[in-house]
């Protein structure tokens, strides 16, 4: 909402403003975090619709839509392998991770945008 406002007011000031709401400083953080966890061996989840998948994703990553998470369980393997999940925006990786939680998995780190992937 900031970032819309601030947008909103600097164009009728005459300013170009280029914003992206993907684009704050903590997602970079966010992914190092995320790459790390996965070139160490973490198995990383695209929680986004098979078309989604298709038309681009991280490279490496399994597609296992958020809405079939809870039953497909078993492609991640034991509840001690680390996963990372991602998706479009952040709020279907935040179901994905609640999920997995619940589901006995200790080790999951929700990347959020795949936008914040390094």
């Amino acid at each position: 909402m900031k970032t819309v406002l601030v947008a909103t007011a600097a164009a009728l000031a005459g300013f170009l403003v280029v914003a992206c709401a993907h684009s704050r400083p903590e997602d970079a953080t966010v992914g190092a975090q995320a790459r790390r966890r996965v070139e160490a061996g973490a198995t990383l989840v695209d929680v986004r619709s098979p078309e989604e998948f298709a038309a681009g994703h991280l490279q490496g990553a399994v597609n296992i839509p958020v809405d079939q998470l809870e039953r497909r369980l078993g492609e991640l393997g034991s509840p001690r392998t680390p996963v990372v999940v991602y998706c479009r925006s952040g709020a279907r990786s935040s179901r994905a991770e609640r999920l997995l939680k619940e589901k006995g998995f200790q080790d999951v780190f929700n990347l959020g945008p795949m936008s914040a992937w390094p």
